[in-house]
């Protein structure tokens, strides 16, 4: 049995879309004829997200462009974890997810993974199908559990991860609003003084035809510049901001870039943090899960997006495979927490290496998102300070032709 997405009109004309389930599209057509609707298009579902792996994407005619966010992915896992829990089968727990799922595309998608189970493939390779919605990581978690027979196990430990992750995100996000709007609201300002204001009470000065105080005469340079090229300047930033992004895709400067970040001291700390928690937590999932060592480093590697620190793990996997301890391979890099690989000796000590994992990546994203905190406090202020001196800038050069003004009339 198969899924497939349908475009219908009702009774009274009106278009439906919605996923319906059957053996071929011409039983489909009649399912749908049986509920009074006409069907105009059936497609099935399955064929609409195929992963080509030459071209890295995937290709659609119409529903999965993008992935899923972090707070739908937290919310199908837990759904999951708890159907299968409760020992429901696994393709009667992917109907049930897919029928709470109010969004077509999600819908269409746990339809589509459900008949590939239906075939008999295991839900991992479903959901391979989707890796833009499903990372390795998820994948290969999930593949763990169905050959250890533990899935439910599994998937509540990838459901309390996505959540946790979830939470993460959402607090940077919203330790973030508040600078960007601060940012925003103060460029929007000052840009607007040097374009309305600053030109109509200058203009004033001008016309007296003598010397204007320097403060003065620069900010009078500054408002033409404005008024006239600005929009220059506006194409030059955005063409160096696509120009930036686009060296950012060869992977030597790239690399340079990266290893860049680690010479500036907040930012190394933060970079170093954030890719340390996800490798840790990663790395806890997987043993946790039953993936043999050496494969929980390779897929943890993969998810770390600094790129020194990723080959430093797959160089560490290589010391691991050849006999070296975990701490002591990844140790020669450099570039981990000291404290991290300390509870990670711990844990290999104790062979316990799953929850001392587990604690080092809990340690790590309370430490950055204190870090995060700490500079977002720092900015607001900074922001507000580089505002207020910008006006003040601007009122004095106002200001210091008026305190002249009898020189000026003379």
């Amino acid at each position: 049995m198969a899924a497939f997405d349908y475009i219908a009109l009702d009774r009274k004309g009106k278009e439906q879309k919605g996923v319906a389930e059957g053996d071929t599209a011409r039983q489909v057509r009649q399912v749908l004829r049986d509920k009074g609707l006409m069907p105009l298009e059936i497609s099935e579902s399955l064929k609409q997200a195929r992963y080509d792996k030459k071209s890295t994407s995937i290709h659609f005619t119409g529903l999965f462009q993008r992935g899923i966010s972090a707070t739908e992915l937290a919310l199908l896992t837990r759904q999951l974890a708890t159907l299968v829990q409760a020992a429901l089968p696994l393709d009667e727990t992917l109907a049930a997810v897919a029928k709470q799922t109010e969004k077509q595309r999600i819908k269409s998608m746990i339809y589509a993974i459900r008949s590939r189970v239906l075939e008999g493939h295991s839900l991992a390779t479903g959901m391979s199908d989707y890796p833009k919605v499903f990372p390795e990581l998820y994948r290969a978690t999930i593949e763990a559990g169905e050959q250890s027979g533990h899935l439910d196990t599994v998937l509540e430990r990838l459901a309390d991860y996505t959540e946790s992750r979830q939470e993460i995100q959402g607090k940077v996000r919203q330790a973030l609003i508040y600078p960007a709007f601060l940012s925003f609201f103060a460029i929007a300002i000052v840009i607007f003084m040097m374009t309305s204001i600053v030109p109509q009470v200058v203009s004033v000065f001008e016309d007296t035809g003598q010397a204007l105080p320097g403060l003065t005469r620069g900010l009078i340079a500054t408002s033409d510049f404005v008024v006239n090229d600005g929009i220059y300047l506006l194409i030059i930033i955005i063409a160096l901001i696509i120009g930036f992004r686009s060296m950012l895709k060869r992977p030597a400067f790239l690399y340079s870039y990266h290893l860049f970040l680690y010479k500036i001291p907040v930012i190394q700390r933060l970079v170093r943090g954030l890719n340390a928690a996800l490798f840790t937590r990663t790395f806890s999932i997987l043993i946790s899960s039953g993936v043999t060592v050496i494969e929980s480093m390779k897929i943890s590697a993969k998810v770390v997006a600094n790129i020194p620190m990723r080959e430093a793990i797959v160089q560490a996997t290589d010391r691991v495979r050849e006999g070296s301890g975990i701490k002591n391979a990844l140790d020669q890099s450099k570039l981990f927490p000291p404290m991290t690989l300390q509870l990670i000796a711990s844990g290999e000590n104790s062979g316990k290496l799953e929850n001392m994992l587990e604690r080092a990546a809990i340690q790590l994203e309370r430490e950055q998102i204190t870090l995060i905190a700490y500079i977002v406090g720092i900015m607001e202020p900074v922001i507000i300070l580089i505002m207020g001196l910008m006006v003040l800038l601007i009122v004095l050069g106002i200001l210091l032709p008026i305190f002249d003004l009898n020189s000026l009339v003379k």
